[in-house]
């Protein structure tokens, strides 16, 4: 009979790979070193495979189609940021088993044998696993384009993913990606929502998930915690284990938490479960989604830019050396054009400003707006290196 033998919830952030000037090394290596010592759960639980549940920061999926679920069932699971590349094997059996299964237990899942993922998934594959021979199965929770599946529904998945496992012989960890608090590319990126994440952290170590599997996605909107969906479904395979945080590290931009729960851990060791009832975390009421919102059709050929100069590096370069001309090329309005011409400002304070970004302001999704400024700058970097 198969057995879930550990339960990890990481942080993804890009600036583990980017390390820029703007972080403090300090906070970066504490996640660094957490994630490691996940890699050494693995070692001490032996699983033989890893489900890495993470989500997509438009670049694998982009508005054309959106999956609410998929999982990668190919030879391997390829992933790419920041100039490295992962290629790991993929735990085949299982992973059509999960996807056979999950379709008859009521889940539309999508099916990609060649989705090419994103740093969600090559941090995990970087600092988690960092070379172990232990082949995955990635599944895409959609976190950043409404309509998201709720925290409930994300929890069933995680319920129907045990049981599956529980009919097969092998031992399984899993991995989610993701959160904590952030709000990346919009007016609020320079102050996340810390009191939430502490009152979160409380709820985990204390094993009562049932506080954040409560949660609208309205409600994880406001707190920047969308990206909390794959620890949701991690919840449903485990039941209420109480969590042991490893690190949590409020950066200006960010809360990065780096967890682990040991199914049985506290049982085994004679321990009892968390029983007492913690106090509600108060939100606002009544804004409804305010951060990352269905864009509007007319702005799709912004989008479409933004998307592809994240994959062309030739479309990147072009647009330094003529601007307009991409611009015309894309059918983009004046003021989306106009727009368009502040991707070029490696100006820091417009990342802090606390005002919309006027890519925002034009149409563009907050997320693909700033991991496009993210891309396009360090081109910039890069031509000024090689001139």
């Amino acid at each position: 009979m198969g057995k879930i033998v550990a339960a990890m919830a990481t942080v993804h952030a890009p600036q583990l790979f980017t390390r820029p000037p703007t972080e403090i090394p300090e906070q970066l290596d504490a996640d660094i070193a957490a994630m490691r010592e996940l890699g050494r759960s693995l070692d001490e639980t032996r699983p033989d495979a890893l489900i890495v549940i993470g989500s997509d920061h438009l670049e694998t999926f982009f508005l054309s189609a959106v999956p609410t679920f998929a999982i990668v069932a190919g030879e391997a699971s390829h992933a790419s940021f920041a100039g490295r590349e992962y290629n790991l094997p993929i735990h085949l059996p299982l992973a059509e088993a999960l996807l056979d299964q999950l379709v008859e237990a009521g889940f539309d899942m999508t099916y990609s044998q060649d989705a090419v993922l994103g740093h969600s998934f090559a941090a995990v594959y970087e600092w988690v696993l960092e070379g172990r021979d232990i082949p995955v199965i990635p599944l895409f929770i959609n976190t950043y384009l409404p309509p998201l599946p709720t925290a409930r529904r994300c929890e069933a998945l995680g319920r129907a993913i045990a049981k599956i496992v529980e009919g097969r012989p092998e031992r399984i960890a899993i991995v989610a990606s993701g959160g904590m608090s952030h709000y990346p590319g919009t007016w609020k990126y320079p102050q996340p929502a810390f009191d939430f994440d502490y009152w979160a952290i409380d709820q985990m170590e204390r094993g009562n998930h049932e506080a954040l599997l409560s949660l609208t996605n309205a409600q994880l909107d406001e707190v920047g915690n969308t990206e909390m969906l794959p620890w949701m479904a991690m919840f449903g395979a485990i039941g209420n284990q109480p969590g042991e945080l490893l690190t949590y590290q409020p950066t200006w931009h960010h809360g990065h938490a780096v967890m682990r729960f040991i199914p049985n851990k506290r049982e085994e060791a004679g321990l009892p479960l968390e029983t007492k009832t913690p106090p509600e975390y108060r939100f606002q009421t009544g804004k409804g989604y305010e951060f990352y919102k269905h864009p509007s059709p007319s702005a799709y050929q912004l989008n479409r830019l933004l998307y592809d100069l994240r994959h062309k590096q030739a479309l990147r370069r072009r647009l330094y050396e003529d601007t307009p001309g991409v611009a015309a090329e894309y059918g983009l309005s004046a003021a989306e054009a106009e727009a368009v011409e502040t991707l070029k400002d490696e100006s820091i304070d417009m990342l802090r400003s606390l005002k919309s970004h006027p890519l925002v302001e034009a149409g563009a999704h907050p997320l693909g707006t700033l991991m496009s400024i993210v891309v396009v700058q360090a081109e910039a970097r890069r031509m000024r290196l090689q001139s």
